[in-house]
């Protein structure tokens, strides 16, 4: 019986050291644009976004950006995700965030259409400059 609990205790250690050093492993870097998804980023207007902050019930700042994505190609999207960089005072990059604006849970986007998004950002640096990230297109999936 002593043995029994020897090995389980034995294993149990083992997988929680391995499950332990896994986690700690940086995740892989998502992939770069392909280039069909380059030359389609002519295709795709931002329009009327704009960023606004208030304070949500656990009392914290949440920073929203809202905006509309016009596809004038003639492709169907399936996934469409940005990178929004957040600058210091000092132009120094706080914060990059890559975020869908387009995805196949909302039904993609056709062509010729328009459709608005909505990020909302918790967990920004206090060290940021308040003003719009950059954004920059980072992932077209095509239907």
């Amino acid at each position: 019986m002593a043995l029994i609990i020897g090995v389980v205790l034995v294993a149990g250690a083992a997988g929680f050291f391995y499950l332990d050093r896994a986690s700690k492993q940086p995740p892989a870097p998502p992939p770069p644009l392909t280039g069909d998804a380059k030359a389609y980023v002519r295709n795709l207007k931002l329009s009327g976004v704009e960023m606004s902050a208030h304070e949500d019930y656990f009392k914290q700042k949440v920073v929203e950006i809202t905006g509309m994505i016009q596809n004038n190609g003639g492709r169907v999207l399936e996934i469409v995700e940005i990178n929004c960089v957040f600058y210091d005072p000092y132009g120094q990059v706080v914060l990059r965030q890559r975020v869908p604006i387009v995805s196949k849970k909302a039904g993609g986007l056709p062509p010729s259409e328009t459709k608005p998004f909505r990020l909302p950002f918790d967990n920004l640096p206090d060290s940021w400059n308040n003003t719009m990230p950059q954004m920059v297109i980072a992932r077209i999936d095509f239907q």
